[in-house]
């Protein structure tokens, strides 16, 4: 496999306007070839798109738009071979990946595989989770699964509260400065947080129990002999 600097060069010396798409399109036939199963590459590029404030642009994340654009590579490939999904994402909405997985799940079954060629974070982790193998580079990373809510971290915003309670029992005049600091948050939206947060744990554990782990989950659920001596 060639760096990202000969792939550039590669790209570089095609000169049309779709190079970069034929040397994708290269690549991902030659992996279909060598492993024999359906080859899908699902990916952003979070990592050079940047909103205004430094973050990812939200168009890189996960969203639910992502279905027409999935439903559509998935047609007319043979399902039976299996499905290898070559994932980059830096996450995105947890009922969007929910919804793709199932999707995923109808066409394919549980056979499938997927590939984290660098990164694949918070919502793209959970989709990792639910395939049957996960393969890695040396410098691959899956991150936590932590869910957004309206655009802030689920696992951030309780441990923001955690700190406060702490704080404010040990200093009750903090209280008037995290009055002003929940004060951006609207109605429920903690509680939302807690609701979203085990959702998540409960969907991605259910995931992993019926697919990577299935053969060890049944182990754990066969009745175990007994012998009387």
């Amino acid at each position: 496999m060639p760096t990202w600097n000969e792939i550039n060069v590669e790209i570089d010396g095609i000169g049309q306007p779709n190079a970069a798409d034929q040397v994708r399109q290269k690549y991902l036939r030659a992996l279909e070839d060598r492993v024999h199963r359906a080859v899908i590459a699902y990916y952003s590029g979070f990592l050079q798109s940047k909103a205004p404030n430094g973050l990812p642009h939200p168009e890189t994340a996960i969203t639910d738009l992502d279905m027409n654009g999935l439903m559509a590579v998935v047609h007319g490939v043979d399902r039976n071979r299996g499905l290898d999904l070559v994932l980059h994402t830096p996450g995105g909405g947890i009922e969007a990946a929910r919804a793709l997985v199932e999707y995923l799940y109808k066409m394919f079954g549980k056979n499938i595989r997927v590939i984290v060629p660098h990164m694949a974070m918070s919502a793209g982790t959970m989709i990792a989770c639910a395939s049957r193998e996960i393969l890695l580079g040396k410098h691959s990373c899956l991150g936590p699964t932590d869910p957004q809510v309206r655009g802030h971290p689920a696992m951030g915003v309780l441990a923001e509260v955690d700190r406060a309670i702490k704080e404010m029992k040990a200093e009750p005049l903090k209280q008037i400065v995290w009055q002003q600091v929940f004060s951006k948050y609207p109605p429920a939206f903690i509680a939302d947080c807690e609701r979203s947060v085990e959702g998540t744990r409960r969907m991605v554990a259910e995931w992993l129990e019926t697919n990577m782990f299935a053969s060890e989950a049944e182990r754990q659920r066969r009745p175990k002999a007994s012998l009387n001596v």
